[in-house]
């Protein structure tokens, strides 16, 4: 399996591979990897040879999992620090944004009134818990359902609901508006209150 991203003047590209698989790749030879990466993507064939080593290819190895408490004293941690996401709907710097800005929203006004921000931590944590939740739920169940089947040879076409999609264009914006905008979107407010009107 290749993902390809079409970036206008080349293509960046992934391989999908099985967890403590690599060694097993790298012994086949770059050669045997480009050709299989052609096959896979043939939309990449003419390019590939551009990866002439190893040292052109990165290996990312792939966590899903969460912090249970995200703070302590003097310390929060948000985006990846709080939540390793998979690459799967390329979410996890929306995610890491979302962070950012509930907690500026929490911890902002607060703190410039000089109180001690570490009771507020937890809200922050409370606050975006359930979007994380969500869309590592998403995640797994795509691990479950399309990669860990097409990497083991038991799936030969999409699942049925990404056939739906693929046919209804409508339905198509309900993931791009979750992947893209989160489970709940956070809006960055101002800690004085309300920006002033810009002048004519």
């Amino acid at each position: 399996m290749v993902v390809a991203i079409d970036r206008g003047d080349y293509f960046q590209c992934a391989r999908v591979i099985r967890k403590g698989s690599a060694a097993a790749l790298r012994a086949r030879g770059i050669v045997a990897f480009r050709a299989e990466m052609a096959e896979a993507a043939p939309a990449i064939a003419p390019g590939i040879a551009a990866v002439r080593d190893w040292d052109d290819v990165k290996l990312l190895s792939v966590s899903l999992d969460r912090l249970t408490r995200w703070y302590r004293p003097g310390l929060l941690a948000i985006g990846d620090a709080a939540h390793a996401m998979s690459p799967v709907g390329g979410v996890g710097i929306n995610l890491a944004i979302q962070d950012a800005v509930a907690a500026a929203n929490i911890l902002a006004a607060p703190m410039l009134k000089g109180d001690d921000p570490d009771p507020l931590l937890a809200k922050v944590q409370a606050r975006r818990m359930f979007p994380v939740r969500v869309i590592q739920a998403i995640q797994r169940a795509a691990h479950r359902n399309v990669l860990e089947r097409a990497l083991s040879g038991g799936i030969d076409r999409a699942p049925w609901l990404l056939r739906v999609f693929d046919r209804v264009a409508l339905l198509r914006r309900i993931p791009a508006r979750v992947l893209g905008l989160g489970v709940r979107r956070e809006h960055i407010r101002s800690p004085a209150g309300p920006s002033p009107s810009p002048r004519p």
